[in-house]
């Protein structure tokens, strides 16, 4: 009898010093660009006066009744001033840090579902869902008093509708891995193909069309940050609770089945998870590439493959990421508007390069 095939392990986790060294430099990352970001943009202000209002804001008009007291600012200007950061900034970060959260958990998760270290929330072909639903109303000029929230809700649906048409083969008995990778891409080729002809029909959405595949966060407002945060707290949460499913996973199917885990159910239950926060993040902000790929290596590069640790990790990760972007395109060209999928490819692509290539004896994820 031939002797049984060892079970590889996911890799160690680092060592308790370096962990913790390595929580308090990405805290200390997050923190600096939350303070630094509603600093930029096109219009200059004051630091001192952007840093006044948000603390008059934050405190509900304790400190710094008047948060230009002391400059040579008329009220007016201050008013103003007051609008812009409050209302245009803020919201504007917020939205980079819930998008990239939700994109980097959607990302941790998918390549953990699927033991896949190229997997991302892109790959099903949800993007290219979303994608066609925008297209419909750029390019058939969809005009209505609320256009604000149809673009959204057009590409929500989309979007939804791709990861349904995954879920749906993933209930089916050729719901294996492989299958439902092969589904995405699949689907992301068919879905290309409607948009391409959309736009040859009626070309002039097609600008329009391109800036929404390179990603924007400029629209950003309270309302939408509720919607993004707030769906991100609860599905970002019950991903976090399948950590310890996700990690039997990496050990095969087999095994994680003969350890209590149903496989099945539980890749159900996720792409469900991951299509809905995805979904979210991409009817919002457009389509931003790299973000849900690289998040996961780099949370497993700092903090080892532990999944109860990688998502939410990935989630702090993705929303940094996007927003030290954001603050590249602003400090880079602050008089222009600027997609920011732009620089999350400029930055992720030869980051993930490196990762590929400087693997240093430890694997990406599990044993892969």
């Amino acid at each position: 009898m031939s002797a049984p095939e060892p079970v590889v392990e996911p890799s160690a986790a680092p060592r308790p010093r370096r962990r913790w060294w390595s929580v308090l430099a990405l805290t200390v990352a997050l923190a600096a660009a939350l303070l630094f970001s509603p600093l930029l943009g096109n219009v200059p202000i004051p630091p001192e006066i952007v840093l006044r209002i948000l603390l008059h804001h934050l405190t509900g008009g304790v400190a710094f009744a008047n948060p230009c007291a002391g400059y040579a600012v008329s009220p007016s200007l201050c008013t103003a001033y007051d609008e812009i950061v409050w209302e245009a900034r803020l919201p504007e970060v917020l939205l980079a840090l819930g998008a990239g959260a939700a994109l980097g958990a959607s990302g941790a998760s998918l390549q953990g579902v699927f033991r896949n270290p190229l997997a991302d929330p892109f790959l099903l072909g949800i993007s290219s869902g979303g994608t066609v639903g925008a297209a419909f109303v750029f390019v058939y000029q969809i005009d209505v008093p609320q256009q604000n929230l149809v673009l959204p809700l057009f590409a929500f649906v989309g979007s939804l509708a791709t990861g349904g048409v995954i879920l749906i083969a993933a209930r089916s008995r050729f719901g294996a891995v492989e299958t439902l990778l092969l589904t995405g891409v699949a689907l992301s080729s068919f879905l290309s193909a409607w948009l391409s002809l959309l736009l040859l029909l009626n070309p002039t959405g097609s600008l329009q069309v391109d800036f929404w595949l390179l990603g924007n966060i400029g629209g950003g407002t309270w309302p939408i940050d509720g919607i993004v945060l707030g769906t991100l707290l609860i599905t970002g949460s019950l991903l976090t609770l399948f950590g310890r499913e996700l990690n039997l996973l990496q050990l095969g199917n087999d095994v994680a089945q003969s350890l209590g885990v149903d496989v099945r159910r539980v890749r159900i239950r996720i792409l469900l998870l991951t299509s809905l926060t995805t979904a979210v993040a991409v009817a919002f902000t457009g389509v931003i590439g790299f973000v849900g790929l690289v998040s996961p290596h780099i949370v497993r590069r700092l903090f080892g493959s532990d999944y109860r640790v990688v998502v939410p990790g990935s989630a702090v990760v993705g929303g940094a990421f996007l927003l030290i972007a954001r603050d590249t395109a602003l400090w880079a060209y602050p008089s222009s508007v600027l997609p920011i999928g732009i620089f999350t490819a400029f930055a992720g692509a030869p980051f993930f390069a490196y990762l590929l290539y400087r693997r240093r004896g430890v694997p990406t994820m599990g044993g892969l």
